[in-house]
């Protein structure tokens, strides 16, 4: 009885090595199908959650498009908000004076219209206009332009003896030139 207890506790054994070894060869491929499957499984993984990722970026670069598209467009609109807040002190300031203007006597209102264009100057100042007045100076035609030239003996022939109207620069950046009346030389006798 122990014989036959023991016997069915074993599996049985073929006496033909080729079947063990087909046992260990499917064992092996479950486990290496197992471990295929868990790696594609990862990839797979992996490959969503770059996707994702992918998706967030691209979204996130729209985003800023819109956003800088915005700004821009923003800042055209408003971008001489500040300059348009300060020139209205000038307008109301040449409206008082044109109010006044009857009842004023002419050293009052040109008291006034002195100081309106002082408060001119100081706003354009403040935003980076500066005037360019070049009588006596050289003349620069990157600067300058030149409305005429007129003989005269009394400075340098190509300087700057009269300016028709004032040029303005903002930041450094021509935005009028100066119109002006340069010096030729004098005809030779």
């Amino acid at each position: 009885m122990s014989e036959a207890n023991s016997s069915a506790d074993e599996p049985e054994r073929s006496d033909n090595p080729s079947d063990d070894n087909v046992e260990i060869s499917e064992t092996a491929t479950e486990a290496a199908e197992s471990a295929a499957e868990d790696a594609l499984a990862a990839a797979e993984a992996r490959a969503n959650e770059n996707w994702d990722k992918y998706l967030r970026a691209v979204a996130e670069l729209d985003n800023v498009r819109k956003r800088a598209t915005r700004d821009v467009e923003n800042a055209r609109k408003y971008g001489v908000e500040r300059l348009v807040g300060e020139l209205l002190a000038v307008s109301d300031s040449m409206e008082a004076a044109l109010a006044s203007g009857e009842a004023t006597d002419a050293a009052a209102l040109l008291e006034g219209n002195t100081a309106t264009l002082k408060l001119l100057a100081s706003v354009l100042t403040k935003f980076g206009v500066e005037q360019i007045d070049p009588a006596g100076e050289p003349f620069d035609p990157e600067r300058h332009e030149a409305m005429t030239m007129v003989p005269n003996p009394d400075v340098e022939p190509n300087t700057v003896i009269d300016v028709i109207q004032k040029g303005y620069a903002l930041n450094g950046r021509l935005v009028r030139p100066a119109r002006v009346v340069v010096a030729s030389a004098p005809p030779s006798a």
